[in-house]
């Protein structure tokens, strides 16, 4: 009798090819939704966020005074306000002291509320990210056609640094039930070339690469080592793409919610499991087989508590 993994990979075989009422929306809504809409580092987002969670206060600050409540310097906020489209922070307040006076006139948030709302926004800005992907999946012939590559190319090499280290282990991990050979590189430099290196002599001829924000020059490295070393590249991003493209045979996007001091990848971790699906699609037989004997170690050494 098959796993419940190994159903689910037979079931979810891959096959080819609400709108709210309008309401005028609350002044920290209103704040939310113009930070929202750039991409932010982890340090304007501090920024950001003290603003909404102090807007009638905020916004009638000196430039001075607001960089030391937040803990940043001057040129910190300077770029922040342009990084928004403003010719400094002058102009960025001065777009806001009407919304703050709005909220003075009507009734107030508390702080709680507002931060309860901007998880809501975090999760909402996420729903949106799972949407653009189902759209994209509505084509299944290009994570098809990327699915067989990766599972034809013995070693199978999965690199990931920096921010982009969890995504490249979820996946190398779960490959490795339904791939004979994958191996996973999470450091940058001589080590990564070291890696693509060996992978090619080896008879590999896939690299699949993961670059999230902030995109790092050392990945920008390794991918250019593994094309001159004969490798082919798949990468998984998010959508601001960049250089990195140029040095890839074939590039799947999804959307990484920004909306939090710290990037949120629902949309990429779904993007990897349906690669992860594709290759075992590509050979049902092995995928059998690898889960079958998985099954039977796992249970011989006990690594799962019953249900």
């Amino acid at each position: 009798m098959p796993s419940g993994q190994q159903a689910r990979a037979q079931a979810a075989a891959i096959t080819p090819g609400r709108q709210a009422p309008v309401t005028e929306a609350a002044p920290a809504e209103r704040v939310r939704a113009l930070f929202g809409s750039h991409r932010l580092s982890p340090g304007q987002r501090r920024i950001a966020q003290y603003m909404i969670d102090h807007l009638t206060e905020a916004a009638f600050l000196s430039i001075t005074d607001l960089a030391e409540r937040v803990g940043v310097s001057q040129p910190s906020v300077t770029r922040f306000a342009t990084s928004l489209g403003y010719s400094g922070f002058p102009a960025l307040r001065e777009a806001l002291q009407p919304i703050a006076l709005s909220a003075v006139a009507g009734v107030q948030e508390t702080r709680e509320q507002i931060r309860r709302n901007e998880l809501q926004a975090a999760v909402d800005a996420e729903i949106e990210n799972l949407e653009s992907l189902r759209r994209v999946f509505a084509d299944t012939d290009q994570v098809l056609d990327v699915g067989r590559e990766l599972a034809r190319s013995v070693p199978l090499t999965v690199l990931g640094l920096r921010i982009s280290v969890s995504l490249a282990e979820y996946f190398a991990y779960a490959a490795r039930r339904i791939h004979p050979d994958v191996r996973l590189v999470t450091r940058g430099g001589t080590v990564a070339f070291d890696a693509l290196l060996q992978s090619r002599e080896a008879g590999g001829s896939w690299v699949l690469a993961y670059a999230m924000p902030r995109h790092a020059n050392e990945t920008l490295a390794a991918l250019r080592v593994a094309r001159g070393t004969g490798l082919r590249v798949a990468l998984i991003t998010d959508l601001t793409l960049g250089p990195l493209v140029d040095e890839a045979d074939v590039t799947l996007t999804a959307g990484t919610g920004s909306r939090l001091v710290f990037d949120s990848y629902a949309a990429p971790a779904v993007l990897s499991a349906a690669v992860l699906q594709a290759m075992a699609d590509a050979d049902p037989e092995r995928t059998q087989a690898r889960l079958e004997g998985y099954e039977q170690v796992a249970d011989q050494q006990d690594f799962f508590i019953e249900d």
